[in-house]
């Protein structure tokens, strides 16, 4: 896999073992950042980290500061070694944790950005609805969701663009004042 732009762009980065992840393709990666624009200096949750790639793309395209959540222990693992290999280490908090218990035990986090890619066959809205409490002012949520589902809403979020890249679908969120 490889980072697609920014300081990194075109440096490779490993992928987990196994089918527990679903790596996001570059095509919906491209799209996801270029649909967030300037990025700079903010700072990102990437819940179900996986590969961490969108973890990575963020920190190529200037964020601050970016922390990575997944339960698996191999992804954790990998998310570490590419971390280090690319030298951005110091920009991402990795932990090992399932969503809901970081939540809970991180009530005062607040993110700018917070995408969430969760297991197509596992997607909790509860506990997507969840992840929005850390969500900044005016903050955007992005969820990857099947291509088939409908987009659904969540509380104190307006629905701003959803876009599908082949069986994978975009769904942006701007957090209501």
């Amino acid at each position: 896999m490889r980072v697609i732009a920014g300081s990194l762009g075109g440096r490779q980065f490993d992928a987990p073992k196994g089918h527990r992840t679903h790596p996001m393709s570059e095509k919906a990666r491209g799209g996801l950042f270029s649909a967030l624009g300037d990025i700079e200096g903010l700072s990102v949750l990437d819940a179900f980290a996986g590969s961490g790639a969108l973890s990575f793309e963020a920190v190529s395209r200037g964020v601050k500061h970016v922390t990575a959540i997944d339960i698996d222990k191999s992804a954790i693992n990998t998310v570490v070694n590419s971390g280090k290999k690319l030298g951005i280490e110091a920009k991402i908090k990795v932990i090992r944790s399932n969503c809901s218990g970081w939540s809970d035990n991180n009530t005062d986090a607040r993110f700018d950005i917070i995408v969430c890619d969760p297991p197509f066959d596992a997607v909790k809205i509860s506990l997507l609805q969840k992840l929005t409490y850390h969500l900044a002012s005016d903050g955007i949520m992005v969820v990857n969701i099947p291509g088939s589902l409908q987009p659904f809403g969540l509380k104190s979020l307006e629905i701003i663009k959803s876009k599908k890249y082949g069986d994978t679908q975009l769904v942006f969120y701007r957090k209501i004042s």
